[in-house]
């Protein structure tokens, strides 16, 4: 969304000058009909050119009443910077979002940007554990279908969470790093049991990862050879046996050509 403020006054800035260009304008016709009335009589050119001079006359008065309306109504506020900083990233990812390309470079922008904010933190290799299992879970996901669905949202719920866990441990070690002694001991006990926690559901996490893994290859896996070698052996056996028969017929040469003495 635009701001609001700069369109009250691009609007004035408009119709300021349209104003100005009827008034103008019906300024010249007015006079040239003024002039040329008495000069050469009244007749059908004098009646548009006082036609035309009347309605310019009009339509500079209403953009003049339009201006006038328009400049009594108070300005919209300024925006916040913080807000017009907003809008302006989010008109950007709309932008971003419309290309092509433009939802994996969003995606990867997200994660490089969470990358950073848990660098130094004992949640940074968990993190990053969670996401190298999440990219290769979404790598699978078009191919588990039927009853790996309710666990491939089940999976996207976690993702969400242990992020969210891992934002928090980050947040409580950052936090420790400045408690005074007095307040260290039970927010190191938060952190700690924070810690476990992210710990063993990203190692879950990686457990689904390669159970999904495993019900692809076994759902993808045919029964005997796969149909595609099958065809290609049947295709080779046969150019085979293509080619024995052109060398047979060249080794024996044409019957139709009469014997040469």
């Amino acid at each position: 969304m635009a701001d609001e403020r700069a369109r009250h006054f691009r609007r004035l800035r408009r119709l300021r000058r349209s104003a100005r260009r009827w008034s103008v304008l019906a300024g010249g016709l007015t006079g040239t009909a003024a002039v040329l009335t008495p000069y050469a009589g009244l007749g059908l050119p004098d009646a548009a050119w006082a036609g035309a001079a009347g309605s310019t006359l009009v339509l500079a008065a209403w953009r003049w009443v339009d201006l006038r309306a328009l400049a009594a109504r108070p300005a919209p506020p300024a925006l916040d910077p913080a807000e017009a900083a907003a809008r302006s990233r989010a008109r950007l990812v709309a932008a971003v979002e419309r290309l092509p390309a433009g939802p994996g470079v969003l995606a990867e922008v997200r994660r490089a940007r969470s990358r950073l904010a848990l660098r130094g933190t004992s949640a940074a290799e968990p993190w990053a554990r969670l996401d190298r299992a999440a990219l290769t879970l979404g790598g699978m996901a078009g191919r588990l279908g039927g009853l790996a669905e309710p666990a491939v949202r089940e999976a996207a719920d976690a993702d969400r969470s242990l992020r969210e866990l891992a934002g928090r441990v980050a947040s409580v070690e950052r936090a420790l790093r400045l408690a005074p002694a007095d307040a260290r001991a039970p927010l190191a006990e938060a952190h700690r049991e924070l810690a476990a926690q992210l710990e063993s559901g990203v190692a879950a996490y990686e457990r689904l990862v390669v159970a999904a893994a495993g019900y692809l290859a076994e759902d993808a896996r045919p029964s005997g050879e796969h149909v595609a070698a099958t065809r290609l052996a049947e295709a080779t056996d046969l150019l085979h046996g293509v080619a024995s028969a052109l060398a047979e017929l060249r080794a024996v040469g044409d019957p139709l050509r009469a014997p040469t003495r």
